[in-house]
């Protein structure tokens, strides 16, 4: 019991020493502090933080995309093959492990015609559903996209490439107007333009389901995009689609397209940084442990006639050892204490901005994670001075000026 209460009167005096030379430590403070809170916020919302990137950015949603179509056929081919995608086959693609989402689309085979001002304009016609947009990452030029609601209950709305809308109506702004198209009417919902659109834009969309009610050779889904929620996902995920179509369709018509150049691009860049901010985390906390060696160092020298002293009445060199590697302990986790409070702060409102909830799981764990590292951090940088201090003899150490 009395080595207990003897071990504990020396972390409170080591406690108080840090305490009284706050000061002194602050730059150690504050290094450690910034670098468990990087830690932190990089282990807990990375994964967001990549998500978010791979939706809001066009250069990464064209990497994590991919196009699943058939094959033409053959000109001599006897045997016919299904030129549709099947709804099991649909379904089991969107459960794939790493896929964000799936849009299907209805290609007519052969141009529409819409009669305006006593003219004839051909184009191109497509059936899609209401997750084709943000598969795809469109915004609006003008106006809205149509949604899911319009594809339920089959609406004859509609959304026009900017180009389209162009030669059509000579404006973009077409919004609320009503376009003829193979002989219906059909409401212009919004504009489809900007970057990233490519030839889209010579286009015009209408729900899938309106398409199969009402236009002439629209009959099944024969394109798909899926979208992957990482760049990550995009390799085992285009390795999971033939295997699906090879056991619930026919797959040796079928092509996918992949973006590889550009998902290796977007991967060398993202490894880069993410080296980088783990490279700049590291040196900020080796920068405190550093600057903890020093501080302790210096405590050591300034306190050199207070060691001999405490050796003079009957202090074991494991007491000062104790008492010293304590105040390095103390100061490596106090500050990491204080990382974490500023960590958890910058998690909620780093979440609020992403629109997403980190695991509570993955926060604990990077919390373990960073106080085991301090605790380590503490014990590397304080040991030696720690040793120099216990290993000082009495009479040196009381006569030191």
């Amino acid at each position: 019991m009395a080595e207990i209460l003897r071990f504990l009167d020396l972390l409170r005096v080591s406690t108080l020493q840090v305490l009284r030379h706050r000061r002194r430590y602050l730059g150690v403070i504050l290094a450690i502090a910034f670098g468990t809170c990087g830690l932190i916020l990089v282990l807990t919302v990375g994964r967001d933080v990549k998500l978010n990137l791979n939706q809001d950015l066009e250069l990464l949603g064209g990497a994590t995309r991919m196009r699943v179509s058939f094959e033409p056929e053959p000109g001599n081919s006897r045997i016919p093959t299904p030129r549709w995608f099947r709804r099991q086959t649909i379904d089991a693609v969107r459960n794939i492990p790493g896929v964000l989402d799936v849009s299907v689309i209805l290609m007519k085979s052969g141009p529409s015609v819409s009669n305006v001002k006593d003219r004839a304009h051909l184009f191109m016609l497509n059936g899609v559903d209401g997750e084709f947009w943000s598969v795809n990452s469109f915004l609006p030029h003008h106006g809205e996209f149509f949604g899911v609601d319009a594809v339920n209950k089959r609406l004859r709305v509609c959304v026009l490439g900017s180009e389209l809308a162009k030669t059509i109506f000579g404006s973009e702004d077409v919004v609320g107007r009503t376009l003829p198209i193979d002989g219906d009417l059909y409401y212009v919902t919004g504009v489809l333009g900007g970057i990233g659109v490519g030839d889209w834009t010579q286009s015009a969309f209408i729900p899938f389901t309106t398409a199969q009610d009402r236009i002439k050779g629209f009959v099944f889904p024969d394109q798909m995009h899926v979208r992957c929620r990482t760049w990550e996902d995009v390799a085992p995920v285009a390795a999971a689609i033939p295997k699906i179509f090879q056991s619930l369709q026919r797959g040796d018509n079928v092509r996918l397209l992949v973006a590889w150049e550009m998902l290796k691009r977007v991967q060398k860049v993202a490894w880069w940084m993410e080296i980088f901010i783990y490279l700049a985390i590291v040196a900020t906390l080796v920068l405190g442990g550093m600057g903890i060696w020093n501080g302790m160092m210096a405590t050591v020298q300034a306190r050199t006639r207070e060691i001999g002293l405490k050796k003079a009445i009957g202090a074991e060199d494991s007491d000062i050892l104790v008492q010293f590697l304590g105040e390095a302990l103390f100061l490596s986790l106090g500050s990491a204490i204080i990382g974490i409070a500023l960590g958890s702060g910058a998690i909620q409102i780093v979440s609020r901005i992403l629109k997403s909830s980190p695991s509570e799981d993955l926060f604990v764990l990077s919390v373990g994670l960073s106080v085991i590292f301090s605790l380590l951090l503490g014990l590397g940088a304080g040991f030696a001075p720690s040793m120099l201090a216990s290993r000082m003899e009495v009479v040196s150490a009381l006569r030191y000026e």
